[in-house]
C-alpha cells in the first residue's frame, strides 16, 4: 500500500458576517494533499459552501487532479473555449487574440447553478484566477438554504414536491445577441442540452439540507401550474434567492482558486470595463441527479 503524503499546515478561516464562504490560508495544491487534509476541506466545503484558497500557482494539470479529488469531471458544451491541452479546463475571458476570443467572455451573466440543464448536474466548479482586472470583475454567491430557509409558509407548500424545467438554450440567443463572439450551437451540441426537469426544492444529497434550486438563466417554467403561475413564483423565488442577506461578493486577488457548490449556491459575474483583461480557468465536477 502506498504511503499517504504528508499534511500540511494550513487554516480556514470563515469570511466574518457572510451569509457563506471561506478562505484557505497556506495550503499548496500543487503538492499532493494528505488524505486527512482532503477530508477536511471536504467538510469545510460541505459546511461554507465556498473556499477560496489563496495564492495557488498551479498548472492546469494540478487543477484538474485537484477537482478530480472530488468527482468526475465534465466538459462543457462550447469545446472551442477548452484549454487544447485539458480538455476539462474552460477557459473563462474577454481576451481576443487574432480577432477572435480566447474563452467565454460573458459566463455568469445570469444568476445560475453550473449545469443545472444536465441530467447530472454539477456537484461543484473550480475557477482559477490566470489575470484579472484593476477594477470590476467580481463574482456573487448566493446561499439557497438561507433562501429556501427564509421563504414564506404558504410559500414553501406551493413550491415544495414541484418540478421546473432547466434549459441551457433558454437565453442563448439573448446572449449572442449581446455578445457575437458566444459562438452558434452545432445540431449535435444542441441534442447534448436537451431540456430537463428538476425539483424546485433539491435535498443536498451530502448533508440532506433544502434548498432552492431554480435560476433566471436556465429555468424556463414550473412544470404542472399556468404559465402564468409559474412566472409569478419564478419571479418570487428569484428575488428571495438573491437578497443580499444570503449573498457573499468575492473581490478576486491575484491566483486565487475559488471552489464552490452548486447544489448549494447560485453565482453570478458581476462583470468589468472591456477593455481590461481578464482570464480564468474552470473545471466543473459532476454530481449526482437533484432529488
Amino acid at each position: 500500500m502506498p504511503l499517504d503524503s504528508a499534511r500540511q499546515s494550513f487554516a480556514i478561516h470563515p469570511f466574518p458576517g457572510a451569509p457563506l464562504g471561506a478562505e484557505v490560508i497556506g495550503l499548496d495544491l500543487s503538492l499532493p494533499l494528505a488524505t486527512s487534509d482532503l477530508a477536511r476541506l471536504h467538510r469545510a466545503h460541505l459546511d461554507y459552501h465556498v473556499l477560496v484558497f489563496r495564492d495557488q500557482h498551479i498548472t492546469p494539470a494540478q487543477q484538474v487532479d485537484f477537482s478530480r479529488h472530488f468527482g468526475a469531471l465534465q466538459i462543457h458544451v462550447l469545446r472551442n473555449f477548452q484549454l487544447p491541452e485539458q480538455p476539462e479546463v474552460l477557459v473563462i475571458s474577454n481576451i481576443q487574440q487574432d480577432g477572435k476570443p480566447v474563452g467565454l467572455g460573458d459566463a455568469g451573466h445570469f444568476w445560475h447553478s453550473d449545469l443545472s440543464y444536465k441530467e447530472t448536474p454539477s456537484l461543484g466548479s473550480m475557477l482559477h484566477a490566470q489575470e484579472l482586472p484593476a477594477e470590476g470583475g467580481d463574482t456573487l454567491f448566493a446561499n439557497q438554504h438561507t433562501a429556501w430557509d427564509a421563504l414564506p409558509d404558504d410559500l414553501k407548500r406551493e413550491v415544495e414536491g414541484l418540478q421546473a424545467e432547466h434549459w441551457y438554450l433558454a437565453r442563448y440567443e439573448e446572449l449572442r445577441q449581446r455578445n457575437p463572439y458566444r459562438p452558434q450551437l452545432t445540431q449535435a451540441q444542441i441534442d447534448e442540452v436537451r431540456p430537463v426537469s428538476h425539483p424546485v426544492v433539491r435535498t443536498h444529497p451530502e448533508t440532506g439540507r433544502r434548498a432552492l434550486f431554480v435560476s433566471e438563466h436556465f429555468t424556463t417554467r414550473i412544470l404542472g401550474v399556468s404559465e402564468q403561475r409559474s412566472r409569478e413564483l419564478l419571479d418570487l423565488l428569484f428575488d428571495y434567492g438573491t437578497r443580499a442577506a444570503h449573498v457573499y461578493r468575492h473581490q478576486w486577488q491575484p491566483h486565487d482558486m475559488v471552489f464552490w457548490d452548486n447544489r448549494s449556491l447560485m453565482h453570478l459575474a458581476a462583470g468589468c470595463p472591456d477593455h481590461l483583461r481578464r482570464k480564468l480557468y474552470r473545471t466543473t465536477i459532476e454530481g449526482d441527479v437533484p432529488f
